[in-house]
């Protein structure tokens, strides 16, 4: 029985069976393997700092000093930080004395109730725009996330769900829908004697600051990237930096999927570049294990592979290219594209060159047919007339599915649902097609994108919607 038949015998999602049928994609193979960097535990990244990996979706890191510690992100859930300064107590039991926040998402914040015990004088440290983000979000009314899927893989299936360290694993996935950036659903309060979220005590607005918290000295620099309120924190002593999110081993997020305030590619570049510019022997990211070697060779190549792509994209634009043009002609040179934490594990390459097209010259892509754009519904008439009605439609999205091209079917299928959207059996024909496209999807939010909009289809082909 071939996979599309054993899907339909089983009444199952073809993202499912085809793993099961022992038949997963490179994409899915190379997810898996990475997940292996995410086994809950704790690194030593020096002498006195360690990094907590695993136990939330976030890194969360500890400076011990010489009467108490620094926490940098405590991460996104009470429960799971309170793990988190279980396994920091076995290397030192000395008290917090202070948490950083790097930025404002919930994912590296939320978690302070585990540590922070009030009026013990803890001092809670951010830069003076901490949560802009958030706060650009509410003050156009909108929510983040305001798409009909979720990118970052909360509403899928456990079996769907792969943790690539931006997702939750399975076995540890809050419930509900909770997002990166904190502005939705947080976790069923902490207990009655901790504050519900921890606000920042200490606010800088220089460029960078001087702080000695229990003898360590550190040095907190205004970093803004993947927010405009990121940090990162540098620790000279033994050449640490924590670069918060501006830093994790993926291409970064320049354009994330679930919509949210606009980034900067420029400003992250000149973020990273300070960082090198430290010279740091390790550095910690936001999400992935930490670099405990070369850690300036690597953010170099970070930093020259976002400004290559910032260049070609320019470069390109002065050519009048179209935004597909550019995405071919921007693409990462080998010397770039074969290191491991610039794949397009979270982040894409084409997203950020989209992104950069859109934020520099709009939305008109240079087509002249864009500025007469007919609505979805008459292009999908002029497909169905083309092809002699829309049963062939559907007839051709069959022959696409077992002619294994599921991004064709689901081409069609879009037309044919379009013009007919109480079709139920083109709902399920497109539930099949984006289960397979995005099982062989390699980046993160676009395959649990693509996912969840398979189920989302077959959930209303059931209920008859």
């Amino acid at each position: 029985m071939n996979v599309p038949n054993l899907c339909k015998a089983l009444g199952l999602p073809l993202a499912i069976v085809v793993p099961l049928a022992g038949q997963p994609s490179e994409a899915t193979k190379r997810l898996r393997e990475r997940n292996k960097m995410f086994e809950p535990g704790v690194i030593q990244v020096a002498e006195n700092v360690y990094t907590a990996i695993g136990y939330q979706v976030s890194a969360n890191s500890m400076i011990v000093g010489s009467d108490g510690v620094i926490i940098v992100d405590p991460g996104q859930m009470p429960s799971a930080a309170s793990k988190v300064r279980a396994a920091f107590e076995k290397m030192s039991p000395l008290p917090v004395r202070a948490i950083i926040y790097t930025h404002g998402h919930g994912d590296h914040t939320n978690g302070a109730p585990a540590f922070f015990e009030p009026g013990k004088g803890i001092e809670v440290w951010a830069r003076d725009n901490y949560g802009s983000e958030a706060a650009s979000v509410r003050r156009k009314g909108l929510t983040a996330g305001l798409r009909p899927s979720n990118s970052q893989g909360f509403d899928l299936l456990p079996e769907q769900r792969l943790g690539i360290g931006i997702a939750i694993p399975p076995e540890r996935r809050p419930a509900g829908n909770m997002m990166r950036d904190g502005t939705q659903r947080r976790e069923t309060q902490p207990p009655a004697r901790q504050p519900a979220r921890v606000q920042p005590t200490h606010l800088f607005s220089e460029g960078r600051k001087a702080l000695t918290v229990a003898g360590v000295e550190l040095e907190l620099v205004a970093a803004p990237g993947e927010t405009a309120d990121q940090l990162y924190v540098w620790y000279p002593d033994r050449r640490v930096v924590f670069a918060g999110d501006n830093f994790y081993q993926s291409w970064p997020n320049v354009y994330p999927l679930r919509g949210t305030a606009r980034r900067s590619l420029r400003d992250w570049i000149a973020s990273i570049d300070k960082m090198v510019r430290q010279d740091p022997l390790h550095v910690v990211g936001g999400h992935t294990a930490p670099i405990l070697s070369d850690a300036k060779e690597v953010l170099s190549n970070y930093r020259d592979a976002m400004q290559w792509v910032l260049d070609r994209t320019l470069d390109g634009m002065r050519q009048f290219m179209t935004p597909d043009e550019l995405v071919e002609h921007a693409r990462l040179p080998e010397r770039f594209a074969k290191l491991d934490y610039l794949g397009d594990y979270y982040g894409t390459v084409e997203g950020t060159v989209r992104d950069l097209y859109a934020q520099d010259l709009g939305w008109f892509d240079s087509d002249p047919l864009s500025l007469h754009r007919e609505a979805p519904r008459k292009q999908s008439e002029r497909i169905a007339d083309l092809a002699g009605g829309v049963d062939v439609l559907k007839q051709k999205a069959r022959q696409a599915i077992a002619g294994d091209d599921p991004l064709g079917a689901a081409q069609l299928l879009r037309h044919v649902i379009r013009l007919s959207p109480g079709d139920r059996e083109a709902k399920l024909l497109m539930a099949d097609a984006l289960a397979v496209v995005g099982e062989r999807t390699f980046n993160g939010p676009v395959r649990n994108y693509t996912l969840s909009s398979s189920n989302r289809y077959r959930q209303q082909a059931q209920a008859g919607q």
